[in-house]
């Protein structure tokens, strides 16, 4: 992918363009294995983030984010279709906004009005991946220079699951931000929901409303 077409990316990301609508040696020391409340302070989980207070739930069958699970969305953040890219961006950018590392985005919650940034979920194009090779997947599936992928098994909701956080280094800007990622199987499929620090977002602006989704994970009815 050229500069141009990297900044598109980019500048996409941000602005939301596309809205429509196991155990690990580097794991912290201290924390159990599938625990249902790991906590590990500072980095890079950050457990001390508290989780976002809830407003209403999505998923499912009909709702804006059409994937087999269930999950609160914080107070102000709005969860909207992604439609593919089409006219100009789409012959610039191609699938690079809507596919990475194996998986396509199903759906993104916005929370720019309340002052976070974004949760996307996107489902394997594979349904038997297991949730730790999806995250594998997904976390090299860029050509930016990615770095520290520290892995750990917990309970997410209703469902045992696997969650990553790793680096990126911008060849653009040559800043570094760290990213979140849980993956869960439901109904034959893999879901990976991931929250991002970036330009102008900071991990109290992602981590809460994460965290209150991942940690409210139920069977979409």
């Amino acid at each position: 992918m050229d500069t141009r077409t990297r900044v598109a990316v980019s500048a996409a990301l941000t602005l939301g363009l596309l809205a429509g609508c196991g155990d690990d040696a580097d794991a912290p020391a201290g924390r159990t294995a599938g625990s249902p409340t790991p906590q590990a302070t500072g980095e890079p989980w950050y457990d001390e983030e508290a989780s976002a207070s809830p407003s209403g739930t999505t998923g499912g069958t009909g709702s804006p984010c059409p994937v087999p699970v269930s999950f609160p969305l914080a107070d102000g953040w709005t969860a909207k279709v992604v439609e593919p890219p089409k006219g100009e961006l789409a012959e610039l950018v191609g699938e690079a906004l809507t596919k990475r590392g194996g998986t396509t985005v199903r759906c993104e919650v916005d929370g720019r009005k309340a002052g976070g940034g974004f949760l996307r979920i996107w489902a394997a194009d594979a349904p038997a991946v297991a949730p730790r090779a999806a995250l594998e997947g997904f976390a090299t599936g860029t050509e930016e220079t990615v770095s520290g992928q520290q892995f750990r098994d917990l309970r997410a909701g209703a469902f045992d699951a696997t969650e990553i956080t790793w680096l990126t280094t911008s060849s653009l800007t040559e800043e570094t931000s760290r990213s979140w990622a849980l993956a869960v199987q439901s109904a034959g499929q893999t879901l990976v929901f991931t929250v991002d620090e970036g330009l102008i977002t900071e991990r109290t602006d992602v981590l809460p409303a994460y965290r209150l989704a991942v940690q409210g994970l139920a069977t979409a009815g």
